[in-house]
């Protein structure tokens, strides 16, 4: 059933609306709402095994700016990916829902890249509404490459982006062309291009540093193929084949640009006000000539990308920031936990029905609030589940080695995290509920629309607020500013899946130079909140629309 919808109506500026309505004076409500706002810098390596770098055990490669990170910091040793393959993993990562629920839930092979949907919302789109400046450099990974489509970054809440549209085109270490919001750049094929995707990254730090903003820099380090500018170099003298060695070189020239980053925003001043997460997007690869098992990629664990074995989609998970306190934690997270926990960080209402839970608390010190389970769904191959220490992975027909009636293996992590000892066959009963509730646990996506929306349709521009959170919003208010100021009469309270709807008059609009500026204000859990959104629709006039 869809949600409710109120009609708002507006009081505008200049006499242009009936007696009674008042010009807004409105205060900027995003500089009230908070005073000491955190930064956020989210780095996603491609491909990099739980065991890669030194903070996880790694003994071969060098990677002395993650151990440095670690130990200043808070290192997660059960995080999760999104999925045991780059796609899905990151849809998880952006929207909140794991794989049974998510847009995206496997990769191209061999088929068009899945796209986004406008009904998906990702982690900066809440922290946009609420006024960070918002950056995506890197690796998108959702088609189709174009611009002006709604799963571009610039239309799932990046104000800028810089890099790779598509999957594919991600597996170009040299590439003649990135992509710039909606416009190819040109290069000329002798670019590194993980280096310069490096120096955008600490350009944006450097500009946005003085506002809240949120960089998301999801690097194609380590993916294959195995390509590194000045070749193996530490490692040349290495005796392995020459894939393996420019591997370990590309993990170690990852660690440099993570270095990179945190020097940027020391040099910043705002290292006390910045919270940086590095996570992988799955385990290990082995492709090209690639050999885990020389670096112990998957450290004790069994599996690499593409399996649901704790090796494929157990990661490295790091937080630091000078303001928090170093640890080691080790209760289970996941990559579908970033949205509730950046939303959390913001003061914002975190969206409802997501799979996704804030781990703020682990981070603070304060209250955490774990799964009941976490799951993980490659269709028509495998699913996999776990609950508490019981981990369940069911297998498809004739899918790695399964016969004709497919197989379950169940393990108990506890004295098992290498997944040797499958005891399904002495826990009967434990794996017909765990079967039932990962069959009920993959359906439709469940969320509801959140946040405020402007269109513009035939000279009007279309406003709507809607509540997609779990929690009651009351006194919402609207304002309106372009070149006049308008405001919403009254104030209106929104049930969860309701929404509210203004339609303010362009009259005698010309796109481009003057916007139309939407302020939303109300209270949430005791919390006001307010949020923003741009219309480049240059207003002369504002008047009541129903």
């Amino acid at each position: 059933m869809p949600p409710a919808t109120r009609r708002g109506f507006l009081a505008g500026a200049g006499g242009l609306l009936a007696a009674g309505l008042a010009a807004a004076s409105m205060a900027d409500p995003v500089a009230a709402q908070r005073r000491t706002p955190l930064n956020f810098v989210i780095i996603l390596a491609d491909d990099l095994g739980w065991g890669e770098i030194g903070p996880y055990g790694q003994r071969k490669i060098a990677t002395p700016n993650l151990d440095r990170m670690a130990a200043q910091g808070i290192r997660f040793t059960s995080a999760y990916a999104g999925a045991s393959l780059c796609a899905p993993s990151r849809c998880a990562l952006l929207t909140g829902l794991h794989t049974g629920h998510g847009t995206v839930r496997e990769n191209p092979e061999g088929g068009p890249q899945r796209s986004l949907t406008a009904a998906d919302l990702t982690f900066a789109e809440p922290l946009k509404l609420a006024g960070y400046q918002t950056a995506c450099i890197g690796k998108w990974g959702f088609g189709p490459e174009e611009p002006g489509q709604v799963s571009h970054p610039n239309a799932r809440g990046f104000d800028e982006f810089f890099g790779y549209i598509t999957h594919r085109h991600a597996h170009q270490y040299w590439p003649t062309y990135l992509w710039h919001n909606g416009e190819k750049v040109a290069l000329d094929g002798k670019t590194y291009a993980p280096d310069l995707l490096r120096d955008r990254a600490v350009s944006f730090i450097k500009r946005a540093a003085g506002d809240p903003f949120l960089l998301y820099f999801p690097t194609i380090l380590p993916h294959s193929p195995s390509q590194v500018p000045g070749g193996s170099g530490r490692y040349a003298d290495e005796p392995w084949t020459g894939p393996n060695r420019r591997h370990a070189a590309q993990v170690t020239r990852l660690d440099s640009h993570v270095g990179d980053i945190i020097r940027a925003i020391r040099e910043a001043g705002i290292a006390n006000s910045t919270v940086l997460l590095f996570a992988g997007d799955n385990g290990p690869h082995h492709e090209k000539g690639v050999d885990p098992t020389i670096f112990d990629s998957n450290g004790p664990f069994r599996g690499v990308k593409r399996q649901l074995y704790e090796g494929g989609i157990r990661i490295p998970l790091i937080a630091w920031s000078p303001s928090l306190t170093p640890r080691v934690v080790d209760e289970p997270v996941a990559l579908w936990d970033l949205l509730p926990t950046l939303a959390d960080y913001a003061q914002v209402p975190i969206p409802a029905n997501l799979d996704g839970r804030s781990f703020r608390g682990l981070l603070t010190g304060g209250r955490y609030a774990g799964h009941e389970y976490l799951l993980w769904n490659r269709p028509r191959k495998m699913q996999a589940i776990r609950r508490g220490h019981w981990k369940m992975i069911r297998f498809a027909p004739n899918i790695s080695g399964a016969g004709p009636a497919g197989r379950v293996e169940l393990y108990d992590l506890r004295g098992d995290r290498g997944e040797r000892h499958n005891v399904a066959a002495r826990n009967p009963q434990l794996v017909t509920e765990l079967t039932n509730l990962l069959d009920s646990s993959i359906g439709d996506d469940p969320r509801l629309p959140y946040g405020l929306r402007v269109t513009e349709e035939q000279g009007q521009a279309v406003v709507t607020l809607h509540n997609g959170s779990a929690t009651t919003w009351r006194n919402v208010r609207l304002n309106f500013s372009g070149r006049q100021r308008a405001r919403s009469e009254g104030t209106y309270t929104l049930a969860p899946g309701e929404s509210l709807t203004a339609t303010v008059s362009l009259s005698g609009a010309a796109a481009g130079n003057d916007p139309l500026l939407t302020r939303a204000r109300f209270t949430a859990n005791g919390r006001t909140v307010a949020f923003q959104a741009k219309s480049w629709a240059a207003p002369q006039r504002v008047s009541v629309g129903h």
